[in-house]
Order: C-alpha cells, then structure tokens, then sequence
C-alpha cells in the first residue's frame, strides 16, 4: 500500500488515493515548503495545480512497519523523486497507518529532507 502511492500518482490515477489514505488524512510537506494538507481531496488538488512541475516519477524504498496497537502502526520509508530536469531528491515517509474494514491506509504522512551527509 506505501509502494502504491508512486504508482497511482506518476500514471495520474488520482481518485485511487482513497485505496491509500484516510479521508482525513494530513500529508505534511513542511520540509520541502508546501506546509500540511487535510484530506484526499487536497492531495488530488495538490497534484492538479503543480501540473508539469510533479515529479516524473516517485519511488519508495526500505520500508519498516512497526507495531501498534492491533490497529495503527508507524512506518518508515525511504523516497526518491525524479524531477523533470533530471534531478532526484529523496528523503524519508514518516507515516502513521490505520486499519480501516480490515485494510491499512495512510493517517498521517511526513516527508522530513536530510539537508547535510552524515559525517564523522
């Protein structure tokens, strides 16, 4: 279900997002300058009026779920972007998961940048 997000969003499937997140789900983007956002319907938004500035494509990787209680977890997921310029960014999906009629959806997602390599 993390993974999907990537897949629905580069192919513009985005009435999918409600196989995904919460109804009332925040996705905050304040590290990268676009503040939090309530609901499915301020992600399709969202998406909409950044047009041809969306990544190209969106990747998940490294993904850990751990454990709550018996229906809400965390995750934690590395993403990397790639921008139609080329360039990549990535950073990690701090995500707080619920079980909604048996399946998991996204409540709450964090995008946090890691700004300087780690340096001993």
């Amino acid at each position: 279900m993390i993974a999907l997000r990537g897949h629905f969003v580069d192919v513009g499937e985005l009435d999918r997002m409600h196989e995904l997140f919460t109804e009332d789900c925040v996705y905050d983007l304040t590290d990268i300058g676009f503040g939090a956002m309530e609901g499915r319907a301020a992600l399709k938004r969202a998406a909409l009026d950044l047009g041809d500035r969306n990544p190209l494509a969106h990747h998940v990787t490294n993904t850990v779920v751990t454990g709550g209680d018996g229906d809400r977890a965390q995750a934690v997921s590395k993403a990397i972007a790639v921008m139609p310029d080329g360039t990549c960014g990535s950073g990690t999906y701090e995500d707080t998961l619920l079980r909604d009629d048996g399946r998991w959806l996204i409540r709450h997602r964090r995008i946090r940048l890691r700004r300087k390599p780690l340096t001993p």
